[in-house]
């Protein structure tokens, strides 16, 4: 056998394996912390990765035909040769240089080299192309490991996500923009589902459907912002798509700032009532969110996506629960009409008491709700004390729906609350008169769902609670445990309520309710709760302490109702981390078939 020549630098590391006829084929030697199987085919030695890159099992077990190694537990099939695999959802084997030498079988056991980050932003979008679980999560666990910041990670799904759905923004990338808002709340391990669940669900969205074709800015620079704010207006009026997004994409192209570009946006979303069940606004905030942590520079090609859920939403004047008994659009016509004579004429006030006037926007009298609005507005009350007074109104909504409800209703006021909370993050970003119209939509949409808290379930401080005083270990095991069986809905909110009235720390509460969601094959407006949950208690917990409890009884008592699931993201997450460990999970496999 003629002698190949050795890598270039790599035969100073070289391991002798043996001569071709001392060895078998497959054989596995060393690699530092796993294993290295070298293989002969065609008179030449190859070297690979003992592990599967797909589940971990030992390569060597497989079988080598016409160049092609397959493994013998899912038959993910790999080039000899390079390592590359012909099964996407596999990943591709590293390989390792090996030659003859005198018809000595010499290996490098170190790797070769490539760019590990790099590799595994392309496996991540792969992951996304394919929607394959295993592989997203895979990849977020070695980028993280790497060092990559999470913002960077959720940024490739911000991008992936705005470009191939063609009907634009919707549930998958509120999802990543509402878990990447909620990474600092939780554990390390929970941060990666988090990552994991928004990554997935983003994939979901765009699996077969037609990628989004991004129009060009208008040719001609220097038009105002303002202009092209009423030219983005009127045509988002009319349902023109086309030339709502050209005014947008040339607005972001010519310099305007994050505060413009959400102006644009959110006075296009509130020239009609409650745009899509509260969807289109929540959606905007979370583009905007997205963008505070991908960076603004990708504005013209994220924002264009919510465009189709302003201009193709169904808008609430269009339906009869608010024509009827009570028309409520007739009402709000007459009330905004003043509105912008309300702002001017108001004078400086000191802050609003939360409580006290969610309690008026929670009355049974919508001429009232309006009246007392109005009068606020007047009176100087800031804008973004009656949004937060709102939010919290509809967050008690949520905290005295009673089980007797359908539950399917879960639903309906979860959509107020979503809506409320995010017009109070927007009127935080971008506060305008246009803006404000949304308080008063919200309050109509706050006073609609009155019907669901009657009767209403009482708050837990109105409950007979259990004698003692467990400590907070015990009561988020009390949480975890209640959430593993179904419709303990109330109970869930009484110990929410009773670990935060004994005094112990939110942030630990905060990150076991963010474990309850995730370890869940969540729905949609689960996520969207728990974030928002979050957001206002954060705003509340300083100065309106009592307020803040019940926005997190409402969290744990959402939560409840949609627990547990089949949870079969978590079963994935779970495998891709032990196999980022090195543990051997095949083996696990084979003594569970051994038992039976």
């Amino acid at each position: 056998m003629a002698t190949t020549s050795a890598p270039t630098d790599r035969a100073a590391s070289a391991v002798r394996v043996g001569t071709l006829a001392e060895i078998a084929s497959p054989t596995v030697i060393s690699g530092g912390r796993h294993g290295i199987a070298v293989f002969i085919a065609d008179g030449r030695p190859y070297a690979v990765d003992n592990r599967c890159p797909h589940m971990g099992f030992p390569l060597h077990r497989g079988s080598v035909r016409d160049g092609i190694l397959t493994c013998h537990w899912h038959h993910a099939r790999f080039d000899l040769e390079s390592g590359g695999t012909f099964d996407p959802w596999a990943d591709d084997v590293r390989t390792y240089a090996a030659w003859l030498d005198d018809d000595v079988v010499m290996v490098d056991p170190r790797p070769r080299d490539d760019d590990r980050r790099a590799r595994w932003v392309r496996r991540l979008h792969d992951g996304m192309e394919q929607n394959l679980n295993l592989l997203l999560v895979k990849s977020v666990l070695a980028l993280l490991d790497d060092g990559a910041p999470p913002a960077e990670v959720a940024a490739a799904g911000v991008e992936f996500g705005a470009r191939y759905r063609e009907r634009g923004w919707s549930s998958g990338l509120t999802i990543l923009s509402a878990m990447t808002n909620m990474l600092p709340h939780l554990d390390r391990e929970d941060q990666v589902l988090a990552l994991y669940h928004g990554l997935s669900n983003v994939a979901g969205d765009c699996a077969g459907q037609p990628p989004r074709f991004q129009l060009d800015p208008l040719p001609e620079a220097g038009v105002p912002v303002a202009r092209l704010t009423t030219w983005f207006r009127s045509f988002c009026e009319v349902r023109d798509r086309d030339g709502a997004e050209r005014a947008l994409a040339t607005a972001a192209e010519s310099g305007a700032t994050p505060i413009e570009l959400a102006h644009m946006l959110l006075a296009a979303a509130t020239d009609h009532l409650f745009l899509d069940g509260g969807h289109t606004l929540d959606f905007i905030n979370k583009a905007c969110e997205a963008l505070d942590a991908a960076g603004w520079a990708r504005a013209s090609e994220v924002l264009p996506s919510v465009i189709p859920s302003i201009t193709g939403a169904t808008r609430a004047e269009e339906l009869n629960t608010w024509r009827h008994p009570i028309d409520l659009v007739a009402l709000l016509d007459e009330s905004l009409a003043d509105l912008p004579r309300a702002l001017q004429a108001s004078s400086a006030a000191p802050g609003l008491d939360v409580e006290a006037f969610a309690d008026i926007l929670l009355a049974d009298d919508p001429y009232v709700i309006v009246a007392r609005l109005t009068e606020a507005l007047r009176s100087g009350a800031p804008l973004t004390d009656l949004t937060r007074a709102l939010a919290y109104a509809a967050a008690l909504r949520v905290a005295r729906f009673h089980t007797s409800n359908e539950f399917s209703d879960w639903i309906t006021v979860l959509h107020t609350f979503t809506y409320a909370n995010a017009l109070h993050r927007s009127m935080l970003r971008a506060p305008s008169p246009e803006l404000a119209r949304g308080i008063f939509h919200g309050a109509m949409r706050v006073y609609l769902d009155r019907f669901l808290n009657m009767p209403a379930a009482r708050l837990p401080e109105q409950r007979a609670t259990a004698d003692g005083a467990p400590g907070p270990d015990a009561l988020l095991a009390e949480l975890l445990e209640l959430t593993d069986r179904e419709q303990r809905v109330n109970e869930a909110g009484v110990v929410a309520h009773r670990y935060l009235a004994a005094g112990h720390d939110p942030a630990r509460l905060i990150a076991t309710l963010g474990h309850v969601l995730l370890r869940e094959d969540g729905e949609f407006h689960s996520y969207q709760m728990l974030e928002a949950g979050a957001q206002l208690f954060f705003d509340l917990h300083a100065d309106q302490p009592a307020a803040a409890r019940r926005v997190l009884v409402a969290v744990a008592r959402y939560l409840a109702a949609h627990a547990p699931t089949s949870r079969a993201m978590h079963q994935t997450a779970r495998t891709a981390l032990r196999l980022h460990r090195g543990e051997a999970i095949y083996e696990s496999a084979e003594e569970d078939a051994a038992a039976g």
